[in-house]
């Protein structure tokens, strides 16, 4: 009959105390931590316990020398000490008690491992039916609610914050922790280089900051491997620790809930895309009714023109108006930038032109007059280089004026005659001294060659130009063929030069032959 005693079961490798008896609050708290080994009761630390505790006997718990636990005893009720009989009698009894134990252990093990499998399989089936509903979701926030309530209702988090990076900007969702001070001590650190979960240790080793606000867990949302948010929990209710595993579940979740609000990102840019395309492509049609649609038959004259813009849009322009049925108005004009700017402004040029080449203003004035429209509609230093002239097709002559553009170029004879005469370039600066023009008579076999720099300056592979000085090689060495052939040779040589790389600017080019 013993005062006091204790028994001790091997659990997770460790000494574990299961019962007592006779013991203080004090001696059950202080049981000391011990490795369940063969040699178990062989321990200076169990030892000094049982000497502070007052317990004399103790004997190993084993089964084919596996430890599987202790017990020890206090002196007996007569004070008398325990014989060699009473020793033999406690190991008899244990040696017929331990199948029973290690039974018990094993089920014990098989209760804690269903345990830890129920409870995985729960989470499974949960991370399964978030995916289903982040899937249904279209916004965002209701994804981020959905996935800050689920991790409240599962781990009963008191302080909680969902930090979401687009740059250099955090985006703090659903936050139950003071924002301006959480952002204040995160920006202290490279956050966006958390790669890995961060469990209550590791916060407050490493983000002392932080944890001083409550927060025991921060776990990254990633995708591809980069860090796109943050997941901060702080204490439970229930004071339990987060395990290896609740770690594991959460940044299971996160991974699910980037995915969700990276696709929605994804798809609405795919709809937002797909919009602009639709809208560029109706401007593209616009535009191109904008060009004229059937080249004027004369008389006198071939002429064949064409425009290639480097973009769905440009900011390229030629025009033929037919004025009457001996006079017509020839222009061309390049709209400084690319894209949908240029084409705006291009629109406004060709319904400019349209009314004023109609009012019988004379050249001059009508060039200045149309240089004091654009500048009134056009900002950020926009501008447009600008030829046109009236060509008579009874007279065979053209009345131009050159405002900053490419010199057109007239060949005869085998020689080139450039067309230069005018003033600035539309748009810079409202009139202030008046243009100039020239008249040219046109002779049999002249040909005229008006472009934009999309052609002089086009590139190839190496970084070179095609050049003025080629181009005028080109068109003396065509100038034998038809209106359509010399424009056909000229396109053909600049898209053979420029082959293999992109097209940087518009292409647009005019060609008028004398007959």
């Amino acid at each position: 009959m013993a005062t006091k005693g204790i028994v001790a079961l091997k659990l997770n490798d460790k000494l574990i105390l299961k019962a007592q008896k006779g013991i203080t609050e004090k001696g059950i708290t202080e049981f000391p931590e011990i490795i369940a080994d063969d040699n178990c009761i062989i321990n200076e630390e169990l030892n000094e316990y049982f000497s502070s505790n007052n317990l004399i006997a103790a004997e190993k718990i084993s089964s084919s020398n596996e430890c599987l636990g202790i017990v020890s005893l206090g002196e007996k009720l007569n004070r008398q000490p325990y014989s060699k009989d009473d020793l033999d009698f406690l190991k008899t009894i244990l040696n017929i008690a331990s199948s029973a134990i290690q039974n018990s252990l094993i089920v014990e093990e098989l209760k804690i491992v269903n345990r830890e499998l129920d409870s995985r399989i729960q989470r499974l089936s949960s991370l399964f039916e978030l995916s289903k509903e982040f899937g249904l979701f279209s916004e965002s926030t209701k994804v981020t609610r959905l996935l800050m309530f689920s991790l409240i209702g599962q781990f009963m988090v008191q302080k909680y914050a969902l930090l979401r990076f687009d740059g250099d900007d955090i985006e703090v969702i659903e936050p139950k922790i003071p924002v301006e001070e959480l952002l204040g001590h995160l920006r202290k650190y490279d956050y966006y280089k958390i790669e890995s979960s961060l469990n209550k240790t590791q916060v407050a080793l490493l983000y002392p900051d932080i944890y001083s606000l409550g927060i025991e867990v921060i776990i990254p949302m990633q995708l591809q491997g980069k860090t796109k948010g943050l997941i901060i929990l702080g204490k439970r209710f229930n004071n339990e620790e987060y395990t290896d595993s609740d770690i594991e579940f959460i940044f299971s979740i996160g991974s699910l809930a980037i995915i969700s609000l990276e696709n929605r990102r994804l798809f609405r840019e795919a709809i937002e895309k797909q919009k602009l395309e639709e809208e560029l492509e109706l401007a593209r049609e616009i535009q191109k009714n904008l060009f004229p649609q059937i080249i004027p038959v004369h008389k006198n004259f071939e002429i064949a023109a064409m425009s290639i813009t480097s973009q769905q849009v440009g900011g390229d322009y030629y025009d033929i108006i037919k004025l009457d049925n001996e006079n017509y108005c020839l222009a061309i004009a390049d709209v400084s930038g690319k894209g949908v700017p240029a084409s705006l402004l291009m629109a406004n040029l060709q319904a400019f032109l349209q009314v004023i080449c109609r009012q019988n203003v004379p050249l001059t004035d009508a060039t200045g007059l149309l240089n004091n429209l654009i500048s009134e509609n056009t900002a950020d230093g926009r501008f447009i280089t600008f030829f046109w002239g009236m060509l008579n097709d009874e007279k065979r002559t053209l009345h131009y004026v050159n405002a900053g553009h490419n010199p057109p170029l007239l060949i005869r004879n085998g020689s080139i005659i450039k067309l230069e005469v005018g003033g600035m370039i539309l748009g810079v600066m409202k009139t202030v001294m008046p243009y100039s023009s020239e008249l040219i008579q046109l002779q049999k076999d002249d040909v005229l060659i008006m472009f934009t720099d999309g052609i002089s300056e086009a590139m190839n592979k190496k970084g070179e130009e095609f050049s003025d000085s080629l181009l005028e090689s080109i068109c003396i060495k065509s100038a034998g063929y038809s209106a359509n052939g010399i424009l056909n040779e000229i396109k053909d040589e600049v898209q053979k030069f420029a082959k293999g790389t992109t097209q940087s600017d518009d292409i647009t080019l005019m060609v008028l032959k004398a007959k």
